[in-house]
């Protein structure tokens, strides 16, 4: 294990944790952004660089950041919070948490002897990819496009006609 290898497993594992145990709801959606740019990471070490950059593209330059504007438009439902930092709950996550990992580790241990005798994947290049998705696949990605919009202005909609009728 290298020194890089070992920083950034600290880093993933110290977001997973934090997005587990803090009460604070934005706290844990910054935490997960952490742990999910620490998997990136080590996708772009294993010279996965599509799957490293979809990663961020897709899971912190979107998803993350929804999941804060969510948190954030939605603010004022949310209970006061009182006591500490961490969640009165912290035991379930983490246990669940260790539950999740243990499958999944048993999950790839068992299927470890089975890729052996797979056959070596094609080697497909990120300018391939992109090519192909600018190319034959740019109307599909277009539509995603402006699904995702339409599905973030509608729920600015929603939340902007739920703050109206609070007041």
């Amino acid at each position: 294990m290298t020194p890089v290898f070992c920083i950034v497993a600290l880093f993933t594992l110290a977001g997973g944790l934090a997005a587990v145990t803090l009460k604070n709801t934005v706290h844990c959606a910054l935490a997960l952004t952490v742990a999910l740019a620490g998997l990136a990471l080590f996708f772009l070490r294993l010279d996965a660089q599509f799957v490293g950059f979809a990663q961020i593209l897709i899971y912190i330059g979107a998803v993350a950041i929804l999941v804060v504007f969510a948190i954030l438009l939605t603010r004022s439902s949310e209970p006061e919070a009182s006591g500490g930092i961490v969640s009165s709950r912290w035991l379930a996550g983490v246990i669940i948490a260790a539950a999740v990992f243990a499958v999944l580790g048993w999950a790839i241990l068992r299927s470890a002897p089975a890729l052996a005798h797979e056959s070596a994947a094609p080697a497909v290049t990120v300018h391939q990819i992109g090519t192909a998705l600018m190319g034959r696949y740019v109307l599909p990605l277009e539509i995603v496009a402006l699904l995702l919009t339409s599905a973030l202005i509608g729920a600015v909609i929603v939340a902007m006609h739920e703050n109206g009728s609070a007041k």
